[in-house]
C-alpha cells in the first residue's frame, strides 16, 4: 500500500508541468486522462492478481505487479527522448505503473483473511496510515526534487535526465526493488474466520492441528454492490480534488509551474498528515460510534468541504494574456494593456505566462477562489475522505466473510480505479469548459445523492457473522 501511494503521488503534482515541457501539444483535457491511465491499469489488473491471490502464493501476484512498476517507472524518466509523441509514452508509463498498483486487491485480501472482525478495523485503519504515509512522503520527495530544477544533469551514455520531473520516478523504482527483497525476506501466509480461529488456506502449505473449516453462508450482495458504489464515488471526488489542484492553483493564484510544484506539495503532503491523524483516531472512534456512522459523517464532510470551493464575490483571478491573437483579445483600456506589459519582466523574455488563461471563458467573469477558501475545503476534504475511504473497504471486507476475498476485493480495487479515471476526466473537461463553480456543484449533488444511497442500505451494511447470526453486532 505505501509503495503503491507513493507511486502515485510522488509524481501528481509534476505531470502537469512535465506534460508540458515534453509535449507543447498536450493540453489540460490530456492531462486527464494521463492521469486516469494509472486507474485504467490498475482497474484492468486488480481482478486478476485477486484471482491468481485466491489459488496462489500471495508472494507471486505481488512481485510480479511489483516488477512491472519498476520497468514503467524507468520508462516515464525517458518520455522526453522520442522526438514525437512524448505525451503518449508519458500516458503508456503511468498505465503500466497502474496495472503493477493492481496488487492493492491482493493487500487487501491478506489482511481481511488475516484478522478476526475485532481486529479488522484497527488493521484496515493502520494499512490506510501506511497508505496515506505514502501519500505524505510523495509530495514530500516531490517537493524536495523541486529544488533540482527542470534543468538537473543529464547522463549522456544513457540519454537518462535526473531533474525535478524524473527523480521520483527513479526513486519509485529503487523503493520497488526494495519491496520485492521485502517480500521475499518477510512475508508469510496467515487466515483465520470471524473469531480468530486459524482456517485452511490454499495460500499456506504447512497444516496446523487446530485449524476450523470456513463457515458456509450466502453473501448480501445487495450490501456487495453499494459497498462498491459508496467506494466509487469517494475515490471519485477525491480523483478528481487531486487532479485539479494543481491547475486551479496556478490559475487563480498565477502560480509558475515551479511554484505549482512547490506549493501543492506541500498541501497535499499537509493533507497526509491529516489523514495518519485521522486513521489514528478512527480505530478509537470505530469503537464507539461503528463503522456505518463515520462514513455517513465523512460524507456530509466532504460535502461541506466543496461547498466552501465554490467561488464567490466580485474579486477575478489574473488573467494570462500571452500568445492571444489581436482579434480574441476582449474589451480593455489601453491604459489597462501597458500596465500589464509594465508589470511583466521585461529582462527574461523566456519566462513562462501565468494566470488564468483566457481561452478558458469562464476565467473573465467567474470569481477566484481565494487563497484561505481553498486551505480550508483542502483540511475538510482531508478529513472526510480518509473516514469514508478506511470504513468502506472495512465494511466490505466483514460483508464478504471469512470465505477468500482476491476477487471481491479486485472488484472493488477495480471500482476505485474506474472513478480515478472518470474522475481526473470529469473534472478536466468541466472545469476546462465551465469552470470551478460548475465543477464543484456537480460534485456537491453527487455527494447528496451518495449520502441518500447510503441511507438507503444502511441497515444491510453488517458483517457476514453477525447477519447469520454467528456474532452479536
Amino acid at each position: 500500500m505505501f509503495l503503491s501511494s507513493v507511486g502515485f503521488s510522488i509524481v501528481i503534482m509534476s505531470i502537469w508541468p512535465y506534460l508540458q515541457k515534453i509535449d507543447q501539444t498536450a493540453d489540460a483535457s490530456f492531462l486527464g486522462w494521463v492521469i486516469a491511465s494509472y486507474s485504467l491499469g490498475q482497474m484492468v489488473a486488480s481482478p486478476l492478481f485477486g484471482l491468481w491471490s485466491n489459488y496462489r502464493p500471495r508472494k507471486e501476484p505481488l512481485i510480479v505487479s511489483i516488477f512491472i512498476s519498476v520497468a514503467a517507472n524507468c520508462l516515464y524518466a525517458y518520455v522526453h527522448v522520442p522526438a514525437s509523441h512524448n505525451k503518449y509514452y508519458m500516458l503508456a508509463a503511468r498505465g503500466l505503473v497502474g496495472f503493477g498498483a493492481g496488487n492493492v486487491a491482493v493487500i487487501r485480501s491478506y489482511i481481511a483473511g488475516a484478522t478476526s472482525l475485532q481486529e479488522r478495523t484497527s488493521s484496515m485503519a493502520n494499512t490506510s496510515a501506511c497508505q496515506a504515509l505514502g501519500f505524505i512522503l510523495g509530495p514530500v520527495f516531490q517537493t524536495c526534487f523541486a529544488l533540482i530544477g527542470e534543468k538537473g544533469v543529464t547522463w549522456d551514455v544513457i540519454k537518462l535526465q535526473i531533474n525535478m520531473y524524473t527523480a521520483p520516478v527513479l526513486l519509485g523504482a529503487f523503493l520497488g526493488i526494495l519491496n520485492i527483497i521485502l517480500i521475499l525476506t518477510i512475508l508469510r501466509e496467515h487466515r483465520v474466520d470471524d473469531t480468530g480461529r486459524q482456517c485452511k488456506n490454499i495460500n499456506f502449505e504447512e497444516a496446523s492441528t487446530d485449524e476450523v473449516q470456513v463457515p458456509q453462508g450466502n453473501i448480501d450482495q445487495v450490501a456487495v454492490v453499494a459497498t462498491n458504489v459508496l467506494f466509487f464515488v469517494i475515490l471519485f471526488i477525491f480523483a478528481l480534488f487531486e487532479t485539479i489542484v494543481t491547475p486551479l492553483t496556478m490559475d487563480m493564484y498565477a502560480w509558475t509551474r515551479e511554484q505549482a510544484v512547490l506549493y501543492d506539495g506541500i498541501i497535499l503532503a499537509a493533507l497526509g498528515v491529516e489523514a495518519v491523524i485521522i486513521f489514528m483516531g478512527i480505530k478509537l472512534l470505530s469503537k464507539k460510534t461503528g463503522e456505518r456512522a463515520l462514513l455517513l459523517g465523512g460524507l456530509i464532510i466532504i460535502w461541506v468541504g466543496f461547498f466552501v470551493l465554490l467561488p464567490w464575490g466580485n474579486q477575478f483571478p489574473k488573467i494570462q494574456w500571452e500568445d492571444l491573437h489581436n482579434n480574441s483579445i476582449p474589451n480593455t483600456t489601453f491604459g489597462e494593456i501597458i500596465i500589464t506589459l509594465w508589470k511583466s519582466p521585461r529582462e527574461d523574455h523566456s519566462e513562462e505566462p501565468t494566470g488564468c488563461p483566457v481561452e478558458q471563458a469562464w476565467c473573465l467573469y467567474t470569481p477566484m477562489i481565494h487563497l484561505a477558501q481553498f486551505l480550508i475545503s483542502a483540511v475538510l476534504i482531508g478529513i472526510g475522505y480518509p473516514s469514508c475511504n478506511v470504513m468502506s473497504y472495512t465494511l466490505y471486507s466483514k460483508i464478504l466473510g471469512p470465505n477468500p476475498q482476491g476477487v471481491y476485493m479486485g472488484w472493488l480495487t477495480a471500482s476505485g480505479s474506474a472513478a480515478r479515471i472518470l474522475g481526473p476526466v470529469f473534472i478536466s473537461q468541466v472545469y476546462t469548459a465551465w469552470g470551478p463553480r460548475w465543477a464543484f456543484s456537480l460534485v456537491c449533488g453527487m455527494v447528496v445523492l451518495t449520502i441518500t444511497l447510503l441511507g438507503v442500505v444502511y441497515r444491510r451494511l453488517i458483517a457476514f457473522s453477525v447477519r447469520h447470526g454467528r456474532i452479536q453486532e
